[in-house]
């Protein structure tokens, strides 16, 4: 980039400045026209807001130096810049844009400082296609921090007990594995030696177990699954619950009801956390949050439904409680997700059915 540059929008926000080492380059200059849209500025391409130049208004833009990670990072967003009188505005696309609501900050900066980490010969055209994955990666990184940020027993005491010295990507298509070499606190004192670990990387997702407590039924579904063929067993149509990744700037419980209507055709009345937990914690980064969905199930409830997009061709079933226990207990279930949900709610299906949250 050459000329004067000028930061509109999202990426004039001051986090965003520092993570793509700018700084003001004299005071704001304003524009004619204002942004619309932008939620999804700094985490998908086209999720920067438009700039409707004929609108009433002024609009605020900052001068700032060009930088080699600002260069980067508009590579690989595609950040084209606008030309206008006052210079080169960059962070917004020309036109209007839906109102989509509040620019996410935190996550943008992460993504920033994602995409800036990876290898300066990777093609930005082919980072900038796994966006969605990345985004996703940063959010999960994100809600652990938040969640379970704790120095929580069990583990070694204290906040320092854990240094992961490097980071890196070996393989990145839709799912990824990442590389960490580290060193941690020992049970026995010290420190470990440097450890080398590779996780496969998915990103966080949500189980949920639509349940009728009038009829007292559940809809599990069954797919095509791919590890299972890979092992080499011969049922590679398994029962499962609903299920699906939180995408960046889901919640866990709007993932759940939208997942829910894609998957099984349901809507579901009310979620009910149920236990989250790591499926593998030794080799995958995935973290999963379980609900148990109450809905009305009638007869005719079970669909063949799912995402073509996403190849998907999902059969549901509407089973009485009582023999789904059977199954969960003879074998016939072999999804991990599915035991510990149909488990948790044998457990807990009288008290639920009493409390308000059945209703």
């Amino acid at each position: 980039m050459s000329g004067r540059l000028l930061l509109v929008g999202p990426l004039a926000d001051p986090r965003m400045m520092t993570a793509l080492r700018l700084a003001p380059d004299g005071a704001p200059v304003m524009l004619t026209g204002r942004l619309t849209g932008g939620a999804r500025a700094g985490i998908a391409p086209d999720g920067w807001p438009g700039w409707d130049r004929g609108a009433d208004g002024r609009m605020s833009a900052q001068p700032v130096r060009p930088t080699p990670q600002l260069d980067r990072y508009a590579e690989i967003m595609d950040l084209q810049g606008i030309d206008a009188p006052e210079g080169r505005v960059i962070g917004a696309a020309a036109g209007v844009r839906a109102d989509d609501g509040a620019f996410r900050a935190e996550l943008a900066v992460q993504v920033a400082a994602d995409l800036l980490a990876r290898d300066p010969g990777q093609p930005a055209a082919e980072i900038r296609a796994r966006l969605p994955m990345i985004a996703l990666w940063a959010a999960s990184r994100l809600r652990a921090a938040a969640e379970r940020g704790a120095a929580l027993p069990p583990g070694p005491k204290g906040d320092d007990r854990l240094r992961i010295q490097s980071r890196s990507e070996p393989y990145g298509r839709y799912f990824s594995v990442e590389s960490l070499r580290l060193t941690h606190r020992l049970h026995r004192g010290g420190w470990s030696d440097p450890l080398e670990r590779a996780v496969f990387v998915s990103g966080d997702a949500v189980v949920v177990l639509p349940w009728d407590p009038m009829r007292d039924r559940v809809l599990v579904v069954d797919q095509f699954r791919a590890g299972p063929a890979a092992r080499g067993d011969g049922q590679p149509w398994i029962y499962e619950p609903v299920a699906g990744r939180i995408d960046a700037g889901e919640t866990p419980e709007s993932t759940a009801l939208r997942e829910a209507v894609e998957e099984a055709g349901l809507t579901l009345e009310r979620l009910i956390p149920a236990p989250a937990f790591y499926p593998s914690p030794g080799v995958a980064a995935e973290f999963i949050y379980g609900f148990i969905g109450i809905t009305d199930l009638p007869d005719d409830a079970a669909t063949v439904s799912g995402l073509s997009s996403e190849g998907e061709d999902i059969r549901g079933h509407v089973i009485p409680r009582d023999e789904f226990m059977r199954m969960a207990l003879d074998g016939r279930i072999v999804s991990g997700p599915l035991l510990i949900l149909a488990l948790w709610l044998d457990r807990r299906a009288d008290e639920l059915r009493q409390g308000p949250a059945a209703g």
